[in-house]
């Protein structure tokens, strides 16, 4: 089954709207005319919750719908249709193995080198450099909320509260609960 891009889809993906993640955007990107498993099969199976959600939200039309994984062998019960809820606009959290310190560094680093780079060199060579010190969860946060202040002044409180959201989507849900387990992300450690 080939899917294609709505007008929705057409419109995130012109100049200067940015409202899907980066990977629901490149998927975006190469849906129209693609067979949905070879969609479904993009990030190592990712791709099948992102397809998933891009239809739901109307960005993709294709199939009539897409079969849940607990559902897809089994009929649907009467009246379905009508009991049905609103699908979620809601991006999708990442599963725990992506969680990690490692991948919140990073998202700084890229967040930094996007929006600051160009802009006010300066400015992003000062947090590059207090994200390479910050030696834990604690001061790697400290500098993302410097930097989300910084974005709060420039785009605009909306922006910094959404990239503040992603960054707390990729950061382990509770690093006490699993003491010494992410030690190994850490900057001491790599070093060296």
């Amino acid at each position: 089954m080939l899917l294609q891009k709505t007008d929705k889809a057409r419109q995130e993906l012109s100049p200067g709207v940015r409202t899907l993640s980066l990977r629901e955007r490149s998927l975006l990107l190469l849906a129209d005319g693609k067979p949905l498993s070879d969609l479904q099969a993009m990030y190592n199976g990712i791709g099948a919750q992102i397809v998933d959600n891009l239809m739901r939200q109307g960005y993709l039309t294709g199939p009539a719908e897409l079969p849940t994984p607990s559902t897809a062998l089994l009929p649907p019960p009467a009246g379905a249709e009508a009991t049905s809820q609103a699908p979620s606009i809601e991006r999708p959290e990442p599963g725990e193995s992506l969680r990690s310190l490692a991948g919140a560094r990073m998202y700084l680093f890229d967040t930094c080198e996007r929006l600051f780079a160009r802009r006010d060199p300066v400015l992003a060579q000062h947090f590059r450099e207090a994200l390479r010190t910050a030696r834990d969860r604690a001061s790697m946060l400290d500098v993302g909320d410097a930097m989300f202040e910084e974005v709060a002044l420039a785009a605009g409180a909306e922006r910094a509260a959404s990239l503040r959201e992603r960054l707390e989507q990729l950061l382990p849900r509770s690093p006490e609960a699993t003491p010494g387990l992410y030690a190994a992300t850490q900057p001491a450690l790599l070093e060296g």
